[in-house]
């Protein structure tokens, strides 16, 4: 299992602070959970959709599309912030 959490405008646009899902052994990067999560939850695809520009962080360290997911983690997914 993993456990998806939604940060700012995500959590607002998909209606959710997080997901625990199981996605299928196929799913092993940030980016394939994201494909996957977009098609099995519409909610979650078109908060995506306009969210292009999104950070994300597996078990809080910052990563990448191309980073592996794996059973256990929780990845957390937000948009781009700034500071002042």
């Amino acid at each position: 299992m993993i456990e998806v959490v939604f940060f700012a405008a995500l959590r607002e646009r998909v209606g959710e602070d997080s997901l625990r899902v199981t996605p299928p052994e196929t799913v092993t990067t940030v980016a394939a959970l994201c494909d996957w999560l977009a098609e099995r939850y519409p909610a979650v695809g078109r908060a995506l959709d306009a969210t292009p520009r999104r950070m994300v962080a597996i078990n809080e360290q910052l990563a990448e599309p191309h980073s592996a997911v794996a059973d256990g983690d929780t990845v957390a997914l937000f948009p781009p912030v700034t500071g002042g």
